[in-house]
């Protein structure tokens, strides 16, 4: 380290000696001093300006472009997720909702959705609060389901992209724990009733942040990729009729 930052040092010194060598050659041909410094003080008065561009406008447009292709490929590895976890896990999770019905039909995605509509909805699910009960639906299922992903799982939680988008890594954890809690239980089938609360609880943070992320995943579509949108919203885990076949 020490070796690399005198190389750099010494790289550093030559330039300007290079430099201040070809100033005295020019002044030894022409013997024109009054160019030199009037040269010289026009570029040093420049700096400021180059600073100015470099630094904060041209370094600002890379940050965003680099953000934006981060984005990109975080919404890439979120697609990954629902397509291969996420939308089945929210079917499974709709059976425990005491108010499937009402969530259902707030859920039904059209075309003409605007980017507000979307928002309204992620703002009223992650506040709303869900009602489950973990005897509706099927525990020992999810928990096969969830124990089958665990792999995948991980492999989400270890990438360090996906940890810059806070809500993604919530959904991630919640369903995450949902899975230890499930996979810590040796007989599912015979909860006690304070532990049926519980894991109740543990469902509902996961559905909840399911819904939100699979809501802001849809909007992000509906934005950028027309065409996976419509394959998405043919295929939406809470519409009961919906066919991956295009009908009309």
């Amino acid at each position: 380290m020490m070796k690399h930052r005198h190389w750099k040092a010494w790289f550093g010194v030559g330039l300007v000696l290079l430099s201040a060598a070809l100033y005295g050659l020019h002044y030894a041909l022409f013997h024109d001093s009054h160019y030199i410094f009037s040269y010289l003080v026009l570029h040093v008065a420049f700096v400021p300006v180059e600073v100015l561009l470099a630094t904060l406008i041209i370094h600002k447009l890379l940050e965003m472009h680099e953000k934006q292709a981060l984005m990109n490929k975080m919404n890439m590895a979120i697609g990954v997720f629902f397509s291969e976890i996420g939308d089945e896990l929210l079917a499974m999770c709709q059976r425990f909702d005491m108010d499937s019905e009402l969530v259902r039909g707030n859920l039904i995605i059209r075309n003409d959705w605007s980017e507000g509509r979307f928002a309204e909805l992620i703002q009223r699910f992650g506040s709303q609060n869900l009602k489950l009960d973990c005897r509706r639906g099927d525990l020992p299922r999810l928990k096969e389901f969830l124990l089958d992903k665990r792999p995948m799982l991980l492999g989400l939680l270890e990438n360090p992209n996906l940890l810059e988008h806070e809500r993604f890594t919530d959904l991630l954890w919640a369903v995450f724990h949902l899975t230890e809690e499930l996979a810590a239980r040796k007989d599912i089938h015979n909860l006690t009733e304070p532990d049926c609360v519980h894991l109740a609880g543990d469902v509902k943070r996961a559905y909840t942040h399911l819904i939100t992320g699979w809501l802001s995943y849809m909007m992000h579509l509906k934005k950028g990729y027309p065409y996976l949108f419509s394959l998405a919203v043919r295929t939406n885990p809470f519409d009961p009729d919906a066919k991956p076949e295009v009908t009309q």
